[in-house]
């Protein structure tokens, strides 16, 4: 497999694509594996064979745009594979392509997809079956593996390409680089996803722990960002690098955004909205303390009751 694609095609992947393919792959391994009752366990433990099976692979097609040289990857829908043919069912292919251009008449079927840690052989096969709907289909591959240490997606796209080994010309996958490009429905459903309670519950240190871990990661990423950028103008200052006018007005359009934050009227505005925030934090805690109070004198005068019915002579104050 080559290292890297020599087609110049810009390729820009939409979350939306891999939270198909994640969950098409939930779904099928939670079918393959489902959880395990007491009858099972004691079944499992006699016979031996209760050995979880392999982790399944799942196919199906990645549907988008293509403007020019750039390759827009929107969506994407399942597909039924036949494992005894290695082959996709074709009939269900077309039909679902026939639906979906019903729904998104601009998509078009840009190649297909599949999980596991890399491409096989068996691939090409699938590659070169959907070659008759798109000449340069695209292969995007999801490693549903958990990998703590890893920082990049395990998301790879693929291109085919004609390559000379031995003498014999032979089409194989080479690697493409791609971008994430985002909409604000993308972006909303994201950082809810994101958001998500575990679901063995986890304690609230944990969530805490987790909630500020990716508030640290975000201050962290906009930190080096704004570093890369400080470098670029001070080289540019410099001579170093030649100016570049486009950029020097976007840096400068971010920047006037800046004095509006240390304005005398924001300030004000800030103080306002930092005594209400106290305000209702001193209302809510002197409620709290006003109700802790009621239901003690209420133990109280329960107690007084029940003391002066049996003719008691003690004073309770």
């Amino acid at each position: 497999m080559a290292s890297s694609s020599s087609s110049g095609l810009t390729f820009k992947l939409h979350p939306l694509v891999m939270v198909n393919i994640s969950d098409h792959y939930t779904r099928v391994k939670s079918q393959m594996n489902p959880p395990v009752t007491s009858t099972s366990c004691s079944n499992t433990n006699g016979n031996g064979n209760g050995a979880p099976a392999p982790p399944p692979r799942v196919y199906g097609c990645v549907i988008g745009v293509q403007r020019g040289r750039t390759v827009e990857i929107f969506n994407s829908f399942e597909l039924l594979y036949d494992s005894a043919t290695d082959s996709l069912d074709r009939a269900f292919l077309l039909k679902k392509q026939e639906l979906y251009k019903k729904v998104f008449p601009n998509f078009y079927v840009l190649g297909w997809y599949s999980t596991g840690s890399d491409a096989e052989e068996s691939d090409m096969h699938i590659h070169k079956a959907l070659m008759d709907i798109n000449e340069s289909p695209v292969y995007v591959l999801l490693n549903p593996a958990i990998n703590h240490a890893q920082k990049d997606l395990p998301v790879t796209i693929y291109e085919s390409e004609m390559h000379v080994i031995d003498g014999i010309p032979q089409l194989i996958f080479v690697n493409s680089s791609y971008t994430i490009e985002t909409v604000e429905a993308e972006r909303i459903s994201v950082d809810h996803v994101a958001h998500l309670k575990p679901s063995d519950g986890g304690s609230a240190a944990t969530q805490l722990a987790a909630h500020l871990t990716s508030i640290h990661s975000a201050i962290k990423m906009l930190n080096s960002r704004i570093r890369v950028l400080h470098h670029y103008l001070v080289a540019m200052q410099k001579g170093e690098i030649p100016y570049e006018n486009s950029l020097l007005r976007q840096v400068s359009s971010l920047l006037r955004r800046l004095p509006a934050i240390e304005s005398e009227k924001f300030q004000d505005d800030f103080l306002m909205e930092y005594s209400d925030t106290l305000l209702i934090t001193y209302l809510a805690m002197f409620t709290n303390c006003s109700s802790t109070m009621n239901e003690l004198v209420e133990k109280f005068n329960t107690a007084y009751d029940r003391h002066s019915r049996r003719g008691g002579r003690t004073a309770f104050i």
